[in-house]
């Protein structure tokens, strides 16, 4: 399909391969060396893979960090991504990272609903201010969070940081693209889920992160997300599209400081 190497990531990464299980073995790690302060599978709906896994602080928490992972709406779930908390939790956050279903056994529009399902439990396990961050598709859900008709008023509320990471923030452009015989979207659908189109909307501190060596359909991507919506934006020098969430993990580096400050 015409758009298909734009929206290729892999191909334009060096040791791509070598991505997946890396963070696979890092999250088992994490999750092992956290003892009773990790919270597996904890159920936000009656699927199979709608559960999330929360990780706690040693002290009270100040609040919940919620991370949705990426995949294209294709791929992975929650348990590649664990260490990604060890930068929020040194600040005393809480961390819930969910999984959902994937396409084409849902929708794009059922995923983000089901995200929506997974925050609200959350909240109900943790009090505070909620910081969202989601890495590609899971960019795309974070920003749809704040979707007046996704999320009730007393959660949008409580939502304080949103940090779209190299988000698809319109996605029009993969209706040119062979994914969607998977996502099955129609031109309709397509505008319905775009953050670009979404005019009422929670309140909330938006950044839109991006790596500085992404494709340059990322690049636009975010952009066109800044734009509609007026919010800040960071390019992450010499990151692609793979190790722009590394930072996650480091409790001294700059994103984690957006989400938890």
């Amino acid at each position: 399909m015409e758009l298909d190497d734009a929206y290729a990531n892999g191909a334009y990464i060096e040791g791509a391969s070598d991505y997946p299980p890396r963070w696979a073995a890092s999250a088992e790690d994490f999750r092992n060396s956290l003892h009773e302060r990790a919270r597996l599978d904890l159920p936000y709906g009656d699927g199979t893979r709608h559960r999330f896994d929360l990780f706690l602080p040693e002290e009270p928490p100040k609040g919940v960090f919620v991370f949705v992972h990426g995949g294209y709406w294709l791929n992975f779930d929650k348990s590649s991504w664990s260490h990604l908390a060890v930068g929020a939790l040194a600040k005393g956050w809480a961390v819930a990272m969910p999984s959902y279903d994937l396409c084409p056994d849902a929708t794009i529009a059922e995923i983000t609903q089901q995200v929506a399902q997974a925050v609200q439990a959350i909240a109900q396990e943790v009090d505070g201010p909620i910081a969202l961050a989601g890495h590609s598709a899971g960019g795309h859900l974070v920003a749809r969070m704040l979707d007046r008709s996704v999320l009730p008023d007393d959660i949008g509320a409580r939502i304080r940081t949103v940090v779209p990471i190299s988000p698809l923030s319109d996605l029009r452009p993969l209706l040119r693209t062979s994914m969607n015989q998977k996502f099955g979207m129609t031109a309709e659908e397509a505008a319905a889920e775009s953050p670009v189109e979404m005019q009422d909307r929670h309140a909330a501190e938006v950044t839109v992160w991006v790596g500085g060596s992404e494709r340059p359909a990322f690049l636009d991507q975010a952009i066109w997300l800044v734009e509609a919506w007026e919010a800040d934006h960071v390019i992450a020098f010499d990151k692609h599209h793979f190790n722009v969430i590394e930072p996650l993990a480091d409790p001294d580096s700059d994103l984690v400081a957006l989400i938890t400050g």
